[in-house]
């Protein structure tokens, strides 16, 4: 067996003339896992390239995994995706993964960025302020959740009533608001990280409604769910689609 020409293919397209130490330590793994994840995962699931590797590297954050989203990060900025971009798939999810999980990225982020010669910080991407983010995070709730979300917020225990407002105005408020990717976007690096996380099903399946709320499609969760295969594992994405098939139509 050897690797096939569409998964050298592939796999140079992301990483030109890198020599896998792999390779030859771990010739019969890398042949099997190069065939499947860079040829017979990207013919059954073909998806935008930039948008494929966003929601990779969403999902890798989820699952802190540092060294692959160091790798993978440079494949995305070299077909594409902007170093904003980039950053804010960070910051989204830093509601979602916690900072425990995030702190580690936001320093391999930079590093992978300023060995690039890119100025940090960034332009800035927020587009609230203390007074308004509760209010225009509200409003981006309802926007993907519907009306029903003030319902919800008025039936939260008076003793967490401080968690519902948390999430009106920090997770939306503070980051779904900003700039440099759309609201779409945002909840499909939303489900991307949920079904990397694992254990959120509850949560996952409120973002599938919001997906497709958002206009992103059935097929293109689970061609996101494909993708994410080689990087989450069989048990969180079978998870996954569960949640997707109990909440769209085939």
């Amino acid at each position: 067996m050897a690797i096939t020409d569409a998964a050298k293919r592939n796999h140079e397209q992301l990483f030109p003339d890198r020599v896998s130490t792999l390779a030859v330590t771990d010739p019969e793994f890398v042949e099997r896992f190069d065939n499947w994840a860079f040829d017979e995962v990207q013919e059954a699931a073909p998806m935008d390239l930039p948008l494929r590797l966003m929601v990779q590297l969403a999902a890798l954050i989820a699952c802190h995994a540092v060294n692959e989203y160091r790798v993978m990060l440079g494949a995305a900025l070299d077909v594409g995706v902007t170093p904003v971009v980039t950053k804010e798939i960070l910051y989204q999810n830093v509601p979602y993964v916690g900072m425990g999980r995030a702190f580690d990225f936001l320093h391999a982020t930079n590093e992978v960025l300023s060995e690039r010669g890119i100025a940090l910080p960034l332009a800035g991407q927020a587009t609230t302020d203390a007074p308004s983010r509760f209010e225009r995070g509200r409003e981006v709730q309802a926007r993907i959740f519907g009306d029903g979300i003030e319902q919800m917020a008025a039936q939260a225990p008076q003793d967490q009533a401080h968690i519902q407002r948390f999430l009106a105005a920090n997770c939306f408020g503070d980051y779904y608001t900003r700039g440099g990717l759309d609201l779409a976007t945002r909840e499909l690096l939303t489900f991307a990280m949920l079904a990397a996380l694992g254990g959120c099903e509850p949560q996952l399946a409120g973002h599938v409604a919001g997906n497709v709320a958002m206009g992103n499609s059935r097929p293109l969760l689970v061609a996101v769910l494909t993708q994410l295969l080689p990087f989450i594992g069989y048990p969180r994405t079978l998870n996954a689609l569960r949640v997707v098939n109990e909440n769209t139509s085939a």
